[in-house]
């Protein structure tokens, strides 16, 4: 049997309106000191109405976490594989872009923070984020070196360590002194000497 369209389209409503209203509060507070509580207050549901949709507060997690991904994702075109120098002039902009939207970097930041401890549940989230960005950028190198716009003497695995490092720290240093950190200008500038240096 078929559910109904609108009983469906209700529903789908409600779960994106739970997942916001997670992300903001995971992203104001940190994982561990959110409660189901605070958020169903935020979704002017009970708890066992935020339950109905997520069985427990990692469950709600994890579907925070695909959405923040999905949405970086789609942002650095995964679906292609950029080569070299161009893989790198997509981050420069999906830093750009992250400067309109503090609440997404606020939570990447606190819970990344968080999952450093291995019973955190968003440390495999977080080990795996980093190596599948990782991964991609040192396929990008690599190919950018095998068509000779790279040099060829780089090490494109610690190369994009670097450029991660330089991305996390900067976005760090820029919700912490938002006034005086200019985190798309800086990182630009960094990217733009590194392209320099490689080529």
């Amino acid at each position: 049997m078929t559910p109904h369209p609108r009983r469906r389209s209700r529903g789908d409503d409600r779960r994106e309106q739970i997942i916001d209203q997670a992300l903001k509060a995971f992203a104001d507070n940190g994982y561990r000191t959110t409660s189901i509580a605070e958020i169903a207050e935020r979704c002017g549901l009970s708890q066992p109405g935020v339950l109905h949709y997520f069985p427990n507060k990692a469950a709600l997690l994890s579907a925070v976490l695909d959405y923040r991904d999905r949405l970086d994702y789609d942002r650095l075109g995964f679906d292609q594989q950029l080569r070299g120098k161009d893989a790198l002039i997509r981050l420069a902009q999906l830093v750009d872009h992250n400067t309109h939207v503090p609440g997404l970097v606020r939570l990447f930041t606190v819970l990344t923070s968080e999952a450093v401890t291995t019973d955190h549940p968003a440390h495999d989230w977080a080990q795996q984020r980093y190596r599948k960005l990782q991964d991609y950028l040192a396929a990008a190198l690599d190919a950018g070196r095998a068509d000779g716009s790279v040099r060829a003497d780089i090490d494109p695995a610690a190369v994009a360590r670097q450029v991660f490092a330089m991305m996390d720290g900067l976005q760090l240093q820029w919700l912490v002194d938002p006034d005086n950190v200019d985190m798309a200008t800086l990182f630009r500038a960094y990217i733009d000497e590194l392209i320099a240096w490689i080529s």
